[in-house]
């Protein structure tokens, strides 16, 4: 069946990749398996004898088709799984892995990986190659920081895996200011009109309107197998400026990057509002930087709040990903595509944003050294407990895969209530004029009660909010709310 479907692995259950002559090797499955590949790839061209075993069919399980998989040189294996079996001598594959390897002389270990949507990089794949040198022992888990168990493996430094001449770009945007559609249709126009493979991964926030995405777009000569966010970036946008001081917007910038910033500011006076660390990283990298005033000339243009047109010419015009006046007139037939059905004037004032774009972009100065410097943002209160400052906190500024193990609660509860940290203690508020006209009302003194859903995380225009808002005023702690996950499992407990 898999060679009439044509899949390139042919007849393989069980696909070996790596040094043929490999002493040490991952066996794994699912999309992980591409970053594995990815690393052993990079690890054997620095002279590493490494390898892989991508199970392809894991049930029914064939221990004949694993056994001629693997090399007779292999002396020790980590199974990886993306599960945990609490009370298991250890989790699926690798058990099934062991039945079948059962008398032989091979070390064999277990381990987890990717929990809780955890990101699994090339750095945590070198590092159970790593393990399998050193302590080599079994149950561990790679990804996070667990201080308490202290079965997680260390992580060494970044390793750059990926192939040569990739172009690797991110976007910092705002939910509902059209970033990551105009990401969308980047990623369709060089995947449609070139010869260049495209990927794109896309992060968002609870709160989708009006809370932050970020964007990761890659653009190679062969096909992609980084299964994983973006760890290096030679292009990043900055669509919001309001963020800074808040993100680690310029994380993993490489040398000679560009960064590009959507602010109405003078360029002479852009390098004075960054953070000392975003200024010091810019000048010793060498990061181009320029500015576009994309709010302005959407707004010029009567496209409102959606920038991103603007942002995508911009992109463009400075990634060199395409030639400048071929990038121009495939954005035009993309927007043309898009808006068409809401009429021809859409269509013109996104062209009109696009022409506006290409000769709007400015180049901002970078003195040699720093002498005025932004601030870093308050995003809890000073006055805010050891909760709020080491976990909502880290996770506000997007740190949160930092976070060990150790502060987390032992019962698994987190503490509520922490929304009004985000807004700084302003209420949500909810029309009088709608709280008069419910017919749920029971007395109009009901209004003056203290809500318990006091702060609303949610998207602006929500119709639910309303309804819970004034529910827990009429029957407060009498009540409970039950259900299975959504928008009010998000805004009620983030």
């Amino acid at each position: 069946m898999l060679i009439r479907m044509g899949h390139e692995y042919g007849d393989k259950l069980f696909q070996y990749v790596g040094d043929p002559n490999a002493e040490k090797i991952i066996i794994a499955m699912g999309s992980g398996v591409e970053t594995i590949e990815e690393t052993v790839e990079y690890l054997v061209s620095k002279g590493e004898k490494v390898g892989a075993v991508k199970v392809r069919l894991y049930r029914p399980w064939s221990e004949e088709h694993l056994l001629a998989a693997i090399p007779k040189s292999v002396k020790k294996i980590a199974v990886l799984d993306r599960t945990k079996e609490p009370g298991a001598p250890g989790e699926p594959l690798y058990l099934d892995v062991s039945v079948a390897l059962r008398g032989s002389d091979v070390t064999i270990i277990g381990g987890r990986y990717g929990l809780s949507s955890k990101e699994f990089t090339p750095v945590m794949v070198k590092a159970v190659y790593d393990h399998l040198d050193g302590k080599c022992s079994h149950n561990f888990t790679v990804g996070i920081n667990d201080d308490v168990t202290n079965l997680s493996l260390p992580l060494g430094e970044q390793i750059d895996t990926e192939q040569e001449g990739i172009t690797r770009c991110k976007f910092w945007g705002y939910g509902s200011d059209g970033t990551v559609g105009a990401n969308k249709n980047s990623i369709k126009i060089i995947g449609d009109d070139t010869d260049l493979y495209a990927q794109g991964y896309f992060q968002y926030d609870s709160k989708k309107s009006n809370g932050f995405t970020v964007s990761h777009l890659r653009f190679g000569k062969k096909p992609i197998k980084s299964t994983y966010l973006l760890t290096k970036s030679e292009f990043i946008a900055l669509h919001r400026h309001q963020y800074i001081g808040q993100f680690d917007l310029l994380e993993g910038i490489s040398e000679g990057g560009t960064f590009l910033v959507n602010i109405g500011v003078d360029p002479e006076k852009v390098f004075a509002k960054f953070t000392a660390d975003m200024q010091r990283t810019i000048i010793d990298k060498k990061v181009k930087v320029y500015v576009i005033d994309a709010s302005k000339i959407a707004k010029d243009v009567g496209l409102g709040g959606r920038i991103n047109t603007v942002m995508q010419t911009a992109f463009f015009k400075l990634s060199g990903v395409l030639p400048e006046d071929e990038a121009i007139k495939l954005i035009k037939k993309a927007v043309e595509k898009s808006f068409a059905k809401k009429g021809r004037e859409i269509v013109e004032m996104n062209w009109n944003a696009i022409d506006a774009a290409v000769d709007a972009i400015r180049e901002v100065p970078v003195p040699a050294e720093i002498t005025e410097s932004g601030a870093e943002s308050e995003i809890v209160p000073e006055d805010a407990n050891e909760w709020a400052k080491t976990v909502v906190e880290t996770t506000l500024r997007m740190k949160g895969d930092t976070i060990p193990v150790s502060r987390m609660p032992l019962n698994g509860a987190v503490e509520s209530g922490t929304t009004k940290l985000e807004k700084r203690g302003k209420r949500g508020s909810i029309p009088v004029k709608w709280i008069a006209k419910s017919e749920l009302i029971e007395g109009m003194d009901v209004q003056l009660d203290t809500p318990y859903f006091e702060y609303p995380a949610s998207c602006q225009g929500c119709g639910e909010v309303p309804y819970v808002y004034l529910v827990t005023q009429l029957f407060g702690d009498r009540m409970i709310i039950a259900n299975a996950t959504g928008c009010s499992s998000i805004y009620g407990g983030n």
